[in-house]
């Protein structure tokens, strides 16, 4: 029998239930997923631009997400936070740290619905993000991986200040490595 994984910072391995943090930015609220979050998901994942997420995915498949998203709290320590706008309590995105088993390290992911984008949101949520990983969580390196055909990720990982690093093939898809700077060194 091979000895139990230490913990990291990468894997912080809560002895515990995670109680998910809520970040408040000027316009948003970052917090837990909920149950009320499957439709707004499912319309989401039935959108072809879903397809830089893993989509478009039937219902089924948007519930394990789900569960998915909610599991990598509780097993990582950290995870997605469910973007919600202020001003209407719609949850329009998702961002935060991701470490599936076959991500080379701790990824800032992010994604805004197609119905919110154009108002600065996934900057602000990607950014705010990225500040409390580092503060709560000690992940003050992280990536994004993005599909080099998705511009507007692109665009907001430059936006945010990350580097390209390198392309890889990540599960069978190509990928553009971005490496974030460090918090605490000079911010985009």
């Amino acid at each position: 029998m091979s000895a139990p994984q230490q913990p990291t910072t990468q894997n912080p391995a809560p002895q515990q239930p995670v109680t998910v943090p809520v970040i408040e930015t000027e316009r948003l609220i970052l917090r837990a997923p909920h149950l009320d979050d499957l439709e707004p998901l499912c319309a989401f994942y039935a959108d072809p631009r879903s397809r830089f997420v893993g989509g478009p995915i039937e219902r089924s498949q948007v519930w394990r997400t789900l569960l998915r998203s909610s599991g990598h709290w509780q097993i990582r320590g950290y995870g997605i936070w469910h973007i919600t706008e202020r001003s209407s309590g719609e949850m329009c995105g998702f961002t935060g740290p991701l470490n599936h088993i076959e991500w080379p390290e701790p990824e800032l992911a992010y994604s805004i619905f197609a119905s919110h984008e154009g108002h600065g949101y996934a900057y602000e949520a990607a950014s705010a993000a990225r500040r409390a990983s580092a503060d709560l969580f000690g992940l003050s390196h992280m990536i994004s991986l993005v599909d080099p055909a998705n511009d507007r990720s692109l665009a907001l990982a430059k936006r945010l200040g990350a580097r390209f690093e390198r392309a890889t093939e990540l599960m069978g898809h190509q990928v553009h490595i971005f490496r974030h700077p460090q918090m605490g060194e000079a911010e985009a």
